[in-house]
């Protein structure tokens, strides 16, 4: 089982009682350690399944470990999965609300909304526009903050009208037994915090707690674990703030980088050999983001040596951006296979110019998550 880790790996795995701290630097093998650190926990420790809480980031996530695992985890999903499970069982101790409860996916919590601001006249309003009332309401429940908490600190017309929208639409779930997903968590947490002897069953009941992806929490997920591992406090996350990108939906930086005040007494592992990439990558990474100011000091480094330079290049805009790209795979696509090419862009609103350079050179393409520009609903009604 431990033969092929490294030492750190290795530590990291071994190290079963007290909080725990993995950083783990990208291509370091993190996936490998959780899922032997679990199947060490079930084999040689003789731990029950059901007394360890695995949380991942998404749900493909908790299907690859317990692939790997080899085994069914009864207590292994992302935070909504979990607090789904505790809420069937006990939220009709919280008034208002029954098991049969029923989850409010985008299009209804955008239909609820529509309703509010036609009733308030405010549906011609461009300042607020549904998705942007959502974006706060979804922003304020990710810092844990009710509708009376929002409204106190509104500073703006806008943020006092998307007060009374908040406070209207929270009345509508409620009176539909209905909950969307930030709710999840929070009824989760105002569920163990009014009936400590839920809190005491599911505390006593998790002995192991492992958190992937821990620089990605917001407060509530933050909340969450804190409660549930007050007992026996063997926590392990696994995270990387270098890896931090999802700050704008309400993740808290500060989580990870404060783990060690939140438990004086745990041990932090670096897993700092990554396995992806060669030397020559890992030097221009490690160049750009020891820059960052708020960070857990890593290099990282590889048995690769050498490896292709990487390049910068520096164009006048976004079309000469895509010109040179196009350029780029054009030039080497006689060697290589297009399934080999791979373009990254921040949002995507950025992968119209790339689609319409590559159509005019008639390359091929892909596009992973998302819609091709010229397939959208409205741009074929547009053109049509």
């Amino acid at each position: 089982m431990l033969e092929t880790l490294n030492a750190k790996q290795k530590e990291a795995v071994l190290h079963t009682e007290g909080p725990l701290m993995i950083i783990a630097g990208a291509g370091s093998g993190k996936t490998r350690v959780l899922t032997t650190r679990i199947k060490y926990l079930l084999a040689e420790k003789n731990i029950f399944s059901d007394r360890i809480l695995a949380v991942t980031f998404t749900n493909k996530a908790a299907r690859e470990m317990e692939t790997r695992i080899g085994a069914k985890l009864p207590w292994i999903g992302t935070f909504h999965h979990i607090c789904g499970r505790i809420l069937r069982r006990h939220i009709h101790l919280l008034s208002g609300y029954s098991s049969n409860y029923v989850i409010y996916d985008d299009a209804d919590q955008t239909a609820v909304i529509k309703n509010i601001l036609r009733a308030q006249g405010l549906d011609e309003n461009k300042k607020i526009t549904p998705a942007k009332v959502l974006q706060q309401i979804g922003q304020a429940k990710n810092k844990m903050l009710s509708p009376q908490e929002y409204a106190a600190g509104a500073q703006y017309d806008v943020q006092e009208m998307i007060a009374k929208i908040y406070r209207q639409y929270q009345d509508i779930l409620r009176q539909n037994n209905a909950v969307d997903f930030d709710d999840m968590l929070l009824l989760t947490i105002e569920l163990l915090q009014k009936n400590p002897e839920i809190l005491a069953r599911y505390q006593e009941q998790f002995e192991y707690i492992l958190v992937d992806e821990y620089q990605d929490t917001n407060r509530a997920q933050y909340t969450l674990i804190q409660l549930l591992a007050a007992k026996h406090q063997n926590i392990c996350v696994v995270g990387d703030n270098d890896q931090n990108i999802y700050s704008w939906r309400g993740a808290d930086i500060t989580n990870i980088l404060n783990f060690e005040q939140d438990y004086p007494q745990a041990k932090v592992v670096l897993l700092e050999q990554n396995y992806r990439s060669t030397a020559n990558i890992l030097n221009a990474a490690n160049a750009v983001i020891k820059n960052n100011s708020l960070r857990k000091e890593k290099n990282l480094w590889t048995e690769k040596l050498g490896g292709e330079k990487c390049s910068f290049i520096l164009t006048g805009s976004e079309t000469e951006e895509a010109v040179y790209v196009a350029d780029t795979v054009e030039r080497l696509r006689a060697r290589h296979s297009l399934n080999n090419f791979a373009v990254f862009y921040r949002i995507n609103a950025q992968s119209r110019i790339f689609e319409d350079v590559f159509n005019k050179r008639q390359i091929p393409y892909r596009l992973i998550g998302g819609v091709r520009f010229y397939a959208r609903k409205e741009v074929k009604d547009i053109l049509a």
